[in-house]
């Protein structure tokens, strides 16, 4: 069974560091959620696994993928408990760069062109790994009918979803660590 608090406190004590951090936006931050604690242990990636099922009990898809290599383990995750619930899904993940050999393509797993995806992701600032995974998703002719964070760090990420028509939901965002997102606007 899902549980949000104990998410929140996972995260609390294996991801959330603060410093001075250099994120993959590019955008410079005073503190750093490193999803990768949480995606890679067992305890945490089961509770995010549980609850991207939860969130996603009334969307309608066929396939769940992500940006390699961080979706990876969400991919796996989700994969997983949705067999334990009796739920079938097709997993892909996505590479940043083709394959230098074999098929040469940028989307990996068992999915066909037409299967409506739901994209994964630890943590989203301004969704740019997703947006490009979403982009090669639909290159590939799967339909992206939604993004679904781990956490969403409130910074533009769901706007640029907006922006490119994807529905984007999160299992938490970065106030219910208690820490307020730096533009009111991003917040909406």
């Amino acid at each position: 069974m899902y549980d949000r608090n104990q998410l929140i406190e996972v995260f609390r004590q294996r991801a959330l560091k603060f410093g001075d951090f250099t994120l993959a936006s590019g955008k410079k931050a005073s503190y750093y959620l490193d999803g990768k604690q949480v995606t890679l242990h067992s305890t945490g990636l089961r509770l995010v696994s549980l609850g991207f099922l939860e969130l996603l009990k009334n969307t309608s898809f066929e396939a769940i993928g992500g940006m390699s290599i961080g979706a990876d383990p969400l991919v796996a995750g989700a994969l997983t408990v949705a067999a334990d619930q009796g739920r079938e899904y097709a997993g892909f993940l996505v590479r940043k760069e083709a394959k230098g050999h074999g098929t040469q393509k940028f989307i990996e797993g068992p999915v066909t062109a037409g299967m409506k995806a739901v994209l994964l992701e630890d943590v989203v600032t301004t969704g740019g790994s997703s947006l490009l995974a979403a982009e090669r998703a639909r290159d590939f002719g799967m339909d992206v009918v939604m993004v679904a964070a781990v956490v969403d760090r409130m910074e533009g990420g769901r706007e640029a979803f907006a922006a490119k028509g994807i529905a984007f939901q999160s299992l938490l965002t970065i106030e219910d660590f208690g820490i307020t997102p730096p533009t009111a606007g991003a917040a909406k």
